[in-house]
């Protein structure tokens, strides 16, 4: 059984086809890339893979589950990190952490250790106990990062999860997306604009424009594919461009 089915998915906004007959399936443990111009469908396809959107067309499934079907079901399998995450300015880090763990109905003890484990890895501790109103970009990144973490998601669904972190928590976050991956079999969808990252961490790649899946592969095989060598920039480039044109 596949984690994620995503069966001819098409999103419509009065006449303009967001996302059109997009299918994809993604094996367990699996590190899935999903890559692209702004606006080509990637965020649309993320928010209704989380119930955030309903598609005009086709289904999605989660680890099995219809998402149409029993949506509550679905999202207890994943946690979601998006480009823009919400937080609650008021609340240190600590009491935001607690609400996600009592929200989801956590164990305390293994809720602890867990948030003990991933302060420790994005180096927090200094700031866990301050308002998150008083956090950088990055900062508010790493947290959201580590109240989903913390959950032990079978599937964990990111949109541009690196936007505002520096080089060195890049670097956590890729060997902690490899070693969740290989060890616990998480599956992680991923949607980013960091083709770099793509080429280090994705086992698999899907590229889209204009709503419609152009390539899909891993990186030696889409290299093949389109007869490019180089890097995952140069096979990117040349697959988009020569659609547009």
């Amino acid at each position: 059984m596949a984690a994620i089915l995503i069966d001819s998915v098409t999103k419509l906004f009065g006449e303009k086809i967001a996302v059109d007959r997009l299918s994809l399936q993604i094996e367990k443990g699996r590190i899935f890339a999903f890559l692209g111009p702004n606006g080509s469908g990637k965020t649309t396809t993320i928010k209704m893979m989380v119930g955030l959107m309903r598609p005009t067309a086709g289904r999605i499934l989660i680890g099995g589950v219809d998402l149409a079907a029993d949506h509550i079901a679905a999202k207890r399998m994943f946690a979601y990190v998006p480009d823009q995450p919400y937080l609650y300015d008021k609340l240190s880090g600590t009491e935001f952490l607690k609400f996600v763990s009592r929200m989801y109905g956590l164990d305390s003890a293994s809720t602890r250790a867990a948030i003990e484990k991933y302060v420790s890895i994005f180096e927090m501790g200094e700031y866990i106990g301050h308002l998150v109103e008083t956090y950088s970009q990055g900062m508010r990144q790493r947290l959201t990062l580590t109240s989903a973490l913390m959950r032990d998601p079978e599937i964990l669904i990111l949109d541009e999860p690196l936007v505002g972190l520096d080089p060195h928590s890049m670097r956590l976050v890729k060997n902690i997306l490899r070693e969740s991956a290989a060890a616990k079999k998480m599956t992680v969808f991923m949607s980013t604009h960091l083709l770099s990252i793509a080429e280090e961490t994705a086992d698999e790649i899907g590229i889209i424009l204009e709503g419609k899946l152009l390539a899909r592969g891993d990186f030696a095989g889409l290299r093949a594919q389109f007869s490019e060598g180089g890097n995952l920039e140069n096979v990117y480039m040349k697959i988009v461009d020569g659609q547009a044109r």
